[in-house]
Protein backbone atom coordinates (compact mmCIF):
# COMPACT_ATOMS: atom_id res chain seq x y z
CA UNK A 1 0.00 0.00 0.00
CA UNK A 2 1.36 3.49 -1.13
CA UNK A 3 -0.08 6.35 1.37
CA UNK A 4 1.37 8.84 -0.26
CA UNK A 5 -0.83 11.80 -1.80
CA UNK A 6 -0.58 10.95 -5.66
CA UNK A 7 0.73 14.98 -6.81
CA UNK A 8 -3.20 15.70 -8.53
CA UNK A 9 -4.81 14.89 -4.98
CA UNK A 10 -2.17 17.04 -3.17
CA UNK A 11 -2.55 19.64 -5.48
CA UNK A 12 -6.49 19.84 -4.80
CA UNK A 13 -5.48 19.65 -1.04
CA UNK A 14 -3.32 22.40 -1.27
CA UNK A 15 -6.02 24.35 -3.51
CA UNK A 16 -8.53 23.42 -0.47
CA UNK A 17 -6.32 24.87 2.30
CA UNK A 18 -5.91 28.07 0.21
CA UNK A 19 -8.94 28.62 -0.04
CA UNK A 20 -9.88 28.05 3.20
CA UNK A 21 -7.41 30.45 4.68
CA UNK A 22 -8.15 33.22 2.48
CA UNK A 23 -11.17 33.14 1.96
CA UNK A 24 -12.89 31.36 5.16
CA UNK A 25 -10.69 32.41 7.93
CA UNK A 26 -10.75 36.17 8.09
CA UNK A 27 -14.66 35.72 8.55
CA UNK A 28 -15.02 32.85 10.25
CA UNK A 29 -14.70 34.10 13.99
CA UNK A 30 -17.29 37.12 12.80
CA UNK A 31 -19.58 34.55 11.42
CA UNK A 32 -19.51 32.38 14.49
CA UNK A 33 -20.31 35.38 16.78
CA UNK A 34 -22.61 36.86 14.21
CA UNK A 35 -24.38 33.75 13.44
CA UNK A 36 -24.82 34.60 10.41
CA UNK A 37 -24.29 32.76 6.98
CA UNK A 38 -22.37 34.90 4.54
CA UNK A 39 -23.49 34.32 0.71
CA UNK A 40 -20.59 35.92 -0.56
CA UNK A 41 -18.68 33.08 0.43
CA UNK A 42 -21.11 30.82 -1.39
CA UNK A 43 -20.01 32.60 -4.65
CA UNK A 44 -16.64 32.39 -4.27
CA UNK A 45 -17.12 28.56 -2.82
CA UNK A 46 -18.97 28.03 -5.98
CA UNK A 47 -16.57 29.77 -8.27
CA UNK A 48 -13.47 27.48 -6.34
CA UNK A 49 -14.80 24.30 -8.11
CA UNK A 50 -14.51 22.58 -4.92
CA UNK A 51 -17.99 22.90 -4.19
CA UNK A 52 -18.89 20.70 -7.02
CA UNK A 53 -17.03 17.32 -5.48
CA UNK A 54 -17.89 14.31 -6.85
CA UNK A 55 -20.14 15.57 -9.54
CA UNK A 56 -19.27 14.63 -12.64
CA UNK A 57 -18.03 17.47 -15.22
CA UNK A 58 -20.97 16.60 -17.51
CA UNK A 59 -23.00 18.05 -14.87
CA UNK A 60 -21.30 21.20 -13.79
CA UNK A 61 -19.35 19.72 -11.26
CA UNK A 62 -15.40 19.33 -10.47
CA UNK A 63 -15.52 15.45 -11.18
CA UNK A 64 -13.79 14.88 -7.95
CA UNK A 65 -12.63 11.30 -6.51
CA UNK A 66 -13.65 10.48 -2.67
CA UNK A 67 -10.46 10.82 -1.48
CA UNK A 68 -10.25 14.21 -3.43
CA UNK A 69 -13.34 15.24 -1.54
CA UNK A 70 -12.07 13.94 2.15
CA UNK A 71 -9.07 16.00 1.47
CA UNK A 72 -10.95 19.22 0.62
CA UNK A 73 -13.64 18.26 3.37
CA UNK A 74 -10.28 18.34 6.00
CA UNK A 75 -8.94 21.71 5.19
CA UNK A 76 -12.04 23.38 5.23
CA UNK A 77 -12.58 21.70 8.40
CA UNK A 78 -9.76 22.96 9.80
CA UNK A 79 -10.88 26.78 9.48
CA UNK A 80 -14.36 26.64 9.36
CA UNK A 81 -16.74 23.84 10.60
CA UNK A 82 -19.81 25.70 9.61
CA UNK A 83 -18.83 25.74 5.89
CA UNK A 84 -17.39 22.34 5.96
CA UNK A 85 -20.84 21.54 7.05
CA UNK A 86 -22.06 23.20 4.46
CA UNK A 87 -19.78 21.54 1.92
CA UNK A 88 -20.69 18.26 2.92
CA UNK A 89 -24.50 18.94 2.49
CA UNK A 90 -24.91 20.39 -0.55
CA UNK A 91 -22.28 17.89 -2.20
CA UNK A 92 -22.31 14.79 -0.79
CA UNK A 93 -25.59 14.61 1.16
CA UNK A 94 -27.59 15.81 -1.67
CA UNK A 95 -25.53 16.14 -4.54
CA UNK A 96 -24.36 12.33 -4.19
CA UNK A 97 -28.19 11.32 -3.61
CA UNK A 98 -29.16 13.21 -6.36
CA UNK A 99 -26.67 11.43 -8.51
CA UNK A 100 -27.40 7.95 -7.31
CA UNK A 101 -31.65 8.45 -7.42
CA UNK A 102 -32.63 11.39 -9.38
CA UNK A 103 -33.66 11.19 -13.11
CA UNK A 104 -31.28 12.23 -16.09
CA UNK A 105 -33.78 15.17 -16.74
CA UNK A 106 -33.64 16.34 -12.69
CA UNK A 107 -29.65 15.66 -12.58
CA UNK A 108 -29.66 17.87 -15.69
CA UNK A 109 -32.06 20.41 -13.94
CA UNK A 110 -30.57 20.60 -10.45
CA UNK A 111 -26.54 19.34 -10.19
CA UNK A 112 -25.18 21.69 -12.36
CA UNK A 113 -26.53 24.95 -10.14
CA UNK A 114 -25.79 22.66 -7.29
CA UNK A 115 -21.98 22.81 -8.25
CA UNK A 116 -21.77 26.22 -8.85
CA UNK A 117 -23.74 27.39 -5.81
CA UNK A 118 -26.26 29.26 -8.10
CA UNK A 119 -28.53 27.17 -5.55
CA UNK A 120 -28.69 25.97 -2.53
CA UNK A 121 -30.05 22.55 -1.24
CA UNK A 122 -31.27 20.83 2.06
CA UNK A 123 -31.64 16.94 3.15
CA UNK A 124 -35.01 17.01 5.20
CA UNK A 125 -35.25 14.34 7.43
CA UNK A 126 -35.31 14.92 10.92
CA UNK A 127 -37.97 15.38 12.85
CA UNK A 128 -39.04 16.47 16.36
CA UNK A 129 -39.76 12.75 17.34
CA UNK A 130 -37.68 11.42 14.67
CA UNK A 131 -33.81 11.06 15.03
CA UNK A 132 -32.11 8.46 14.35
CA UNK A 133 -35.18 5.87 14.09
CA UNK A 134 -36.16 6.77 10.32
CA UNK A 135 -39.41 4.48 10.79
CA UNK A 136 -41.27 7.35 13.05
CA UNK A 137 -41.63 9.73 10.51
CA UNK A 138 -44.52 11.05 10.92
CA UNK A 139 -44.16 13.82 8.14
CA UNK A 140 -46.93 12.38 5.74
CA UNK A 141 -47.39 12.52 1.93
CA UNK A 142 -50.63 11.55 1.07
CA UNK A 143 -52.28 10.92 -2.96
CA UNK A 144 -54.20 13.89 -4.57
CA UNK A 145 -55.22 13.34 -7.69
CA UNK A 146 -52.38 13.23 -9.66
CA UNK A 147 -49.44 14.18 -6.95
CA UNK A 148 -49.51 14.62 -3.17
CA UNK A 149 -50.01 16.86 -0.14
CA UNK A 150 -47.26 16.89 2.55
CA UNK A 151 -47.97 17.89 6.28
CA UNK A 152 -45.37 17.51 9.30
CA UNK A 153 -42.67 19.40 10.47
CA UNK A 154 -38.65 19.08 10.48
CA UNK A 155 -36.40 20.18 12.67
CA UNK A 156 -32.17 21.40 12.45
CA UNK A 157 -32.53 21.44 8.88
CA UNK A 158 -28.93 22.30 7.62
CA UNK A 159 -29.45 25.02 4.35
CA UNK A 160 -33.34 25.00 5.53
CA UNK A 161 -34.33 28.49 6.05
CA UNK A 162 -32.11 29.89 2.71
CA UNK A 163 -32.45 26.24 1.12
CA UNK A 164 -33.73 26.57 -2.92
CA UNK A 165 -34.41 22.83 -3.05
CA UNK A 166 -35.55 20.88 -0.35
CA UNK A 167 -34.93 17.06 -0.51
CA UNK A 168 -38.41 16.18 1.88
CA UNK A 169 -38.79 12.32 3.26
CA UNK A 170 -42.14 12.02 3.92
CA UNK A 171 -44.02 8.60 4.88
CA UNK A 172 -46.63 7.35 1.88
CA UNK A 173 -47.16 4.12 3.21
CA UNK A 174 -48.07 4.00 6.77
CA UNK A 175 -47.93 0.47 7.24
CA UNK A 176 -44.54 -0.36 5.50
CA UNK A 177 -42.32 1.49 7.66
CA UNK A 178 -39.41 2.10 6.35
CA UNK A 179 -40.41 0.22 2.93
CA UNK A 180 -43.04 3.41 2.92
CA UNK A 181 -40.75 6.28 2.82
CA UNK A 182 -40.50 8.42 -0.07
CA UNK A 183 -38.16 11.44 -1.21
CA UNK A 184 -39.76 14.46 -2.34
CA UNK A 185 -38.39 17.53 -3.90
CA UNK A 186 -39.95 20.51 -2.56
CA UNK A 187 -39.02 24.56 -3.45
CA UNK A 188 -38.16 26.66 -0.87
CA UNK A 189 -40.55 29.06 -1.70
CA UNK A 190 -43.64 26.43 -2.61
CA UNK A 191 -46.76 27.24 -1.12
CA UNK A 192 -47.57 25.69 2.57
CA UNK A 193 -43.87 25.90 3.46
CA UNK A 194 -42.55 27.46 6.14
CA UNK A 195 -39.44 28.12 7.93
CA UNK A 196 -38.05 29.80 11.09
CA UNK A 197 -34.34 29.78 13.07
CA UNK A 198 -33.86 26.91 15.26
CA UNK A 199 -34.64 28.25 18.44
CA UNK A 200 -32.07 29.02 21.49
CA UNK A 201 -28.58 30.41 20.97
CA UNK A 202 -26.50 27.04 19.28
CA UNK A 203 -23.59 25.71 20.35
CA UNK A 204 -21.75 25.20 17.66
CA UNK A 205 -21.51 25.67 14.09
CA UNK A 206 -22.99 29.39 14.20
CA UNK A 207 -21.90 29.99 10.56
CA UNK A 208 -24.58 28.07 8.87
CA UNK A 209 -28.31 28.01 8.29
CA UNK A 210 -30.39 25.89 10.69
CA UNK A 211 -34.07 25.49 10.06
CA UNK A 212 -37.54 24.64 11.69
CA UNK A 213 -39.56 23.19 8.55
CA UNK A 214 -44.01 23.54 8.47
CA UNK A 215 -45.03 21.53 6.05
CA UNK A 216 -49.15 22.28 5.70
CA UNK A 217 -50.79 20.84 2.36
CA UNK A 218 -47.47 21.28 0.18
CA UNK A 219 -48.03 20.25 -3.14
CA UNK A 220 -45.82 17.55 -4.69
CA UNK A 221 -46.29 16.41 -8.58
CA UNK A 222 -44.63 12.95 -9.81
CA UNK A 223 -41.64 14.95 -11.30
CA UNK A 224 -41.03 16.22 -7.72
CA UNK A 225 -40.75 12.55 -6.80
CA UNK A 226 -36.76 11.52 -6.20
CA UNK A 227 -36.42 7.65 -6.44
CA UNK A 228 -39.24 5.40 -6.54
CA UNK A 229 -42.14 5.77 -4.56
CA UNK A 230 -42.01 4.20 -1.27
CA UNK A 231 -38.26 3.63 -2.04
CA UNK A 232 -36.82 6.69 0.65
CA UNK A 233 -35.19 5.04 2.84
CA UNK A 234 -32.44 3.84 0.86
CA UNK A 235 -32.74 7.38 -0.79
CA UNK A 236 -31.79 8.30 2.22
CA UNK A 237 -29.35 6.38 3.32
CA UNK A 238 -27.72 6.90 0.49
CA UNK A 239 -26.92 10.25 0.84
CA UNK A 240 -25.81 9.81 4.37
CA UNK A 241 -22.97 7.38 3.40
CA UNK A 242 -21.20 10.08 2.26
CA UNK A 243 -22.54 13.16 4.29
CA UNK A 244 -21.03 10.61 6.95
CA UNK A 245 -17.18 10.71 5.05
CA UNK A 246 -17.94 14.56 4.71
CA UNK A 247 -18.16 14.71 8.90
CA UNK A 248 -15.42 12.52 9.25
CA UNK A 249 -13.20 14.45 7.39
CA UNK A 250 -14.47 17.24 9.32
CA UNK A 251 -13.46 15.75 12.70
CA UNK A 252 -9.97 15.31 11.24
CA UNK A 253 -9.82 18.83 10.09
CA UNK A 254 -10.85 20.69 13.78
CA UNK A 255 -8.04 18.03 14.68
CA UNK A 256 -5.99 19.71 11.99
CA UNK A 257 -7.03 23.20 13.44
CA UNK A 258 -6.19 22.31 16.77
CA UNK A 259 -2.83 20.97 16.27
CA UNK A 260 -1.70 24.00 14.56
CA UNK A 261 -2.92 26.63 16.78
CA UNK A 262 -1.44 24.19 19.89
CA UNK A 263 1.91 24.14 18.20
CA UNK A 264 2.46 27.64 18.05
CA UNK A 265 0.83 28.82 20.61
CA UNK A 266 3.69 26.52 22.78
CA UNK A 267 6.37 27.52 20.03
CA UNK A 268 5.78 31.32 21.23
CA UNK A 269 4.03 31.36 24.48
CA UNK A 270 6.79 32.08 27.34
CA UNK A 271 5.88 30.96 31.19
CA UNK A 272 8.64 30.45 33.72
CA UNK A 273 11.56 31.78 31.45
CA UNK A 274 11.04 29.37 28.92
CA UNK A 275 9.12 28.24 25.78
CA UNK A 276 5.65 26.51 27.01
CA UNK A 277 6.98 23.96 24.21
CA UNK A 278 9.88 22.78 26.45
CA UNK A 279 7.98 21.45 29.05
CA UNK A 280 7.79 18.16 28.97
CA UNK A 281 4.17 17.20 29.94
CA UNK A 282 2.64 19.93 27.04
CA UNK A 283 4.59 17.86 24.31
CA UNK A 284 3.29 14.77 25.44
CA UNK A 285 -0.25 17.03 25.23
CA UNK A 286 1.10 17.53 21.48
CA UNK A 287 2.27 14.01 20.62
CA UNK A 288 -1.17 13.14 22.23
CA UNK A 289 -3.00 15.11 19.65
CA UNK A 290 -0.93 14.55 16.49
CA UNK A 291 -1.11 10.28 17.47
CA UNK A 292 -5.47 11.37 17.01
CA UNK A 293 -4.87 13.23 14.11
CA UNK A 294 -2.72 10.83 11.89
CA UNK A 295 -4.92 7.63 13.04
CA UNK A 296 -8.14 9.00 12.15
CA UNK A 297 -7.01 11.13 8.89
CA UNK A 298 -5.78 7.29 7.85
CA UNK A 299 -9.21 6.22 8.52
CA UNK A 300 -11.15 8.27 6.51
CA UNK A 301 -8.96 8.29 3.80
CA UNK A 302 -8.83 4.65 3.67
CA UNK A 303 -12.53 4.96 3.54
CA UNK A 304 -12.93 7.20 0.55
CA UNK A 305 -10.46 5.67 -1.00
CA UNK A 306 -12.12 2.12 -0.55
CA UNK A 307 -15.48 3.89 -2.46
CA UNK A 308 -13.00 4.98 -5.26
CA UNK A 309 -12.08 1.47 -6.04
CA UNK A 310 -15.61 0.19 -6.16
CA UNK A 311 -16.28 -1.04 -2.77
CA UNK A 312 -18.85 -1.16 -0.17
CA UNK A 313 -17.21 1.32 2.49
CA UNK A 314 -20.30 1.70 5.04
CA UNK A 315 -18.17 0.28 7.41
CA UNK A 316 -15.16 1.98 6.48
CA UNK A 317 -17.00 5.21 7.12
CA UNK A 318 -18.67 4.18 10.63
CA UNK A 319 -15.45 3.80 11.81
CA UNK A 320 -13.75 6.86 10.33
CA UNK A 321 -16.89 9.14 11.62
CA UNK A 322 -17.17 7.74 15.21
CA UNK A 323 -13.18 7.48 15.94
CA UNK A 324 -12.53 11.07 14.19
CA UNK A 325 -15.28 12.53 16.17
CA UNK A 326 -14.36 11.21 19.27
CA UNK A 327 -10.97 12.50 18.52
CA UNK A 328 -11.99 15.86 17.94
CA UNK A 329 -13.77 16.06 20.98
CA UNK A 330 -10.60 15.13 23.09
CA UNK A 331 -8.18 17.72 21.23
CA UNK A 332 -10.05 20.69 21.00
CA UNK A 333 -11.20 19.81 24.71
CA UNK A 334 -6.72 19.64 25.45
CA UNK A 335 -6.66 22.61 23.25
CA UNK A 336 -8.94 24.85 25.48
CA UNK A 337 -7.26 24.08 28.25
CA UNK A 338 -3.59 24.57 27.21
CA UNK A 339 -4.26 27.99 25.49
CA UNK A 340 -6.05 28.66 29.19
CA UNK A 341 -7.81 31.59 29.44
CA UNK A 342 -7.19 32.80 26.13
CA UNK A 343 -9.11 29.31 25.09
CA UNK A 344 -12.11 30.54 27.25
CA UNK A 345 -12.69 33.64 24.71
CA UNK A 346 -13.89 33.44 20.83
CA UNK A 347 -10.52 35.55 20.41
CA UNK A 348 -9.01 32.06 19.72
CA UNK A 349 -10.40 29.59 17.48
CA UNK A 350 -9.93 26.72 19.80
CA UNK A 351 -13.23 27.28 21.75
CA UNK A 352 -14.61 27.10 18.12
CA UNK A 353 -13.80 23.81 17.52
CA UNK A 354 -14.43 22.71 20.95
CA UNK A 355 -17.68 23.89 20.34
CA UNK A 356 -18.45 22.41 16.87
CA UNK A 357 -16.64 18.89 17.68
CA UNK A 358 -19.98 18.21 19.73
CA UNK A 359 -21.76 18.92 16.99
CA UNK A 360 -20.14 16.30 14.64
CA UNK A 361 -20.89 13.59 17.41
CA UNK A 362 -24.53 14.34 16.74
CA UNK A 363 -25.64 14.59 13.33
CA UNK A 364 -25.53 12.16 10.48
CA UNK A 365 -25.83 9.48 12.88
CA UNK A 366 -24.60 9.59 16.66
CA UNK A 367 -21.77 8.62 18.64
CA UNK A 368 -23.59 5.31 19.74
CA UNK A 369 -25.70 4.69 16.28
CA UNK A 370 -21.99 4.31 14.45
CA UNK A 371 -21.15 2.00 17.56
CA UNK A 372 -23.85 -0.08 16.81
CA UNK A 373 -23.60 -0.24 13.31
CA UNK A 374 -19.44 -0.82 13.52
CA UNK A 375 -21.26 -3.44 16.58
CA UNK A 376 -23.73 -5.15 14.29
CA UNK A 377 -21.60 -5.08 10.95
CA UNK A 378 -18.65 -7.30 13.34
CA UNK A 379 -21.28 -9.95 14.73
CA UNK A 380 -22.38 -10.57 11.67
CA UNK A 381 -25.69 -11.62 11.27
CA UNK A 382 -27.05 -15.20 12.43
Amino acid sequence: MDFTLAPADEALRLRAEHFAREVLEPRARAADEQACFDREVLALYGASGLLGAQIPRALGGAGLSHLQFALSMIELGAVDSSWRGFGTVQSALCGQLLLANATPAQQQAWLPDLAAGKRIFAYALTEPESGSDVTALATEAVRDGDGWRLNGEKIWITNGGIADVILVFATTDRAAGKRGVSCFAVRGDAAGLTSSRMEGEHLGHRGADHARLRLKDVRATAADLVGPLNDGFKVAMSGLEHGRLGVASGAVGIQLGCFRAVREFLRTRRQFGQRLGDFQLLQKELADMHVRLEATRLLTLRAAATRDAGGDNRHEVSVAKYAACEAAVKSADAAVLLFGSRGYSTTASVGRYLRDAKGLQIYEGTAQIQSLLIGRHLIGRE
